[in-house]
């Protein structure tokens, strides 16, 4: 063996030896994230809910994916049935392929089937969200949720006593990802809450993405109600403003936090009364 082709041959091996080993790191990776990563695909990509409502959403938007996978799939089918079973033959490369043009079962058939599509999504979405936005005044807690410019305020209100929680716009240079900052919104957990939306100034939008959920916020005399109830799941939970509202609107910072109804009722019990 001449010493050209040894040397040549070694760095071959390196590089193989190198993209095993790579190999060997992605799926030990993969294999101890592979619980986190089967509820991942479970959800659609979805965060984990804390809501009764977020179960609906989740059904809604994996009952989507499904549905535009099957439509995928036969869109993709007809494509290649197409390119495979109507190309140009060699033998006769000027013959045209048959005509569908004018064939009325065909015309329909791509017309209706459509319209019928539409037609269940629409009446999913409409069910869905009827059930989702559903308030029936009765919650035994209550928040009013106030955006402004740049933070949010809450008042709880449960049992005849107030907590009212207010915010300033969050320094984004010490923001941590594991200890959020802002204003925090206490609720007990497995409970049924009534927020009520409204705006000092411009438009914002509450957005806790572990309800699967969010509402805008609207100035003037607009309301937004909507209720959820909470799971068994107590944490901290992120919020923000999922509306461009102003140049310090990536500050609009806020969290949720989850706790026990006995922790819960503590809370408002020292807290009634004062501001935070």
């Amino acid at each position: 063996m001449s010493p050209t082709r040894r040397t040549t041959r070694r760095p071959l091996a390196r590089r193989r030896l190198t993209g095993v080993v790579a190999v060997g790191l992605v799926l030990a990776s993969a294999t101890a994230c592979s619980s986190e990563a089967a509820d991942q695909w479970r959800r659609g990509g979805m965060p984990e809910g804390i809501t009764q409502q977020s179960t609906i959403i989740q059904t809604a938007w994996i009952g989507a994916w499904i549905a535009a996978l099957a439509t995928g799939v036969v869109v993709w089918g007809l494509i290649l049935w197409a390119v495979a079973f109507h190309r140009k033959k060699k033998n006769s490369p000027d013959r045209l392929p048959p005509q569908v043009r004018y064939n009325l079962p065909i015309e329909i058939l791509y017309t209706v089937v459509p319209v019928i599509m539409v037609a269940v999504f629409f009446y999913f979405t409409a069910r869905d969200e009827t059930e989702i936005m559903k308030v029936d005044g009765n919650a035994p807690v209550k928040v009013a949720v106030e955006g402004y410019q740049w933070s949010w305020r809450f008042t709880t209100d449960f049992q005849g006593q107030k907590v009212v929680t207010a915010g300033v716009p969050v320094d984004l240079s010490k923001q941590n990802v594991q200890t959020p900052q802002g204003p925090q919104l206490v609720l007990p957990e497995n409970t049924k809450i009534q927020f009520d939306l409204h705006s000092a100034d411009v438009i914002h939008s509450f957005w806790v993405p572990a309800f699967l959920f969010k509402e805008d916020v609207f100035p003037g005399n607009v309301h937004n109600k909507f209720e959820i109830t909470t799971l068994n799941k107590t944490g901290v939970f992120f919020g923000r403003c999922a509306e461009l509202c102003g140049v310090d609107h990536s500050r609009m910072l806020f969290s949720v936090k989850l706790v026990p109804q006995a922790e819960f009722d503590q809370y408002i019990k020292t807290q009634a009364g004062s501001a935070q």
